[in-house]
């Protein structure tokens, strides 16, 4: 690890102040990935920003939806009687990532700026990775690619993002609120993250020196029906090979009024196509309807030699998901 200035913020303006000075700096908050990237030096910021003491951990009712700071633990949001009765979908996902201990440090702002966990990117000793160190080749494409991306990859990344979180908010509509050195802006979970195209060392449009300061839950009558499906090599401590965020609104006839659909696992980003969720309303929910949502999520996916197994496993996933949910008594 190398050498830095660490600064402990008290309110967000001071956190502002001090990242405006040191261009090279990271918010530090639970540093569960953070720290970790820092031991292997593929992070080396000059200054840490130190903002677990900034008052931003509520979880509290606004415009009929809710705000959840993001200084709020994953463990606690997870817990909150308000997120569990009327978001489900982000309860399940954030019990579903990482371990308990994890979940108790880990905050919802650091959770959204997690980085991938391809182990080229992780491991300084293999010398190509343009998300590490732009212009150096891809090692994954030609190597052990098993879980790496099969939608929205580019020649120069095929990584996957890590968040089960996420991949719910992204379901869910989420709105992200961050405080920058030109004021307070909101940016929707689906522009934040990037595909990698040939920048894959931008993870987010956020500005350098951004605070995420807030994520936004927006009303939504049906969010009680959902599911969040993860399928992972083992029960705990393990990323998706694939995941499922969904939701369903069924009309008094038992038809579909409208549904949300997010993938995990597959993409740089989580993977929603609003087309494929469009050709379930006015439908039967059966297997039918839920194979040609499948089929839209997953038109134009491209496996890797490791991860051909994914496409299918993905398709089928959809489907558990989203029998899942609808047999769900709202």
């Amino acid at each position: 690890m190398r050498p830095f200035t660490y600064v402990r913020a008290t309110d967000t303006h001071s956190a502002l102040a001090a990242a405006a000075r040191e261009p090279n700096t990271r918010f530090l908050a639970g540093g569960t990935n953070l720290l970790d990237l820092m031991k292997t030096d593929v992070e080396r910021p000059a200054q840490l920003v130190d903002v677990t003491r900034l008052p931003l951990t509520a979880v509290e009712e606004r415009a009929g939806g809710l705000r959840i700071g993001a200084m709020a633990r994953n463990s606690d949001v997870a817990n909150h009687a308000l997120v569990r009765q009327r978001y489900p979908l982000l309860s399940q996902a954030l019990v579903a990532g990482a371990s308990a201990q994890l979940r108790n440090m880990a905050t919802m702002g650091g959770n959204l700026l997690q980085r991938t966990r391809c182990p080229y990117f992780y491991d300084p000793t293999f010398p190509e990775c343009n998300k590490r160190q732009p212009g150096s080749g891809c090692a994954a494409r030609q190597g052990v690619n098993r879980e790496h991306a099969i939608l929205g990859a580019s020649e120069q990344c095929i990584a996957t993002h890590p968040s089960d979180m996420a991949v719910a908010l992204a379901a869910l509509d989420a709105v992200i609120l961050a405080a920058g050195a030109r004021g307070e802006r909101t940016i929707a979970v689906a522009d934040f993250y990037r595909l990698p195209g040939d920048t894959p060392h931008l993870d987010t449009n956020l500005v350098n020196g951004e605070l995420i300061t807030a994520i936004d839950l927006p009303p939504l009558p049906f969010a009680s029906r959902a599911h969040y499906l993860k399928i992972r090599d083992r029960s705990s401590y393990a990323f998706a090979l694939v995941s499922v965020a969904a939701m369903l609104d069924l009309d008094a006839g038992g038809r579909i009024r409208a549904a949300r659909l997010a993938l995990g696992g597959v993409a740089h980003k989580p993977w929603r196509v609003p087309d494929a969720e469009q050709i379930l309303i006015g439908k039967r929910p059966d297997e039918r309807a839920f194979r040609a949502a499948a089929d839209r999520l997953l038109q134009g996916a491209r496996p890797y030699r490791d991860n051909a197994f994914k496409v299918e496993l993905a398709r089928r996933s959809i489907l558990r998901a989203l029998t899942t949910t609808a047999a769900i008594t709202a």
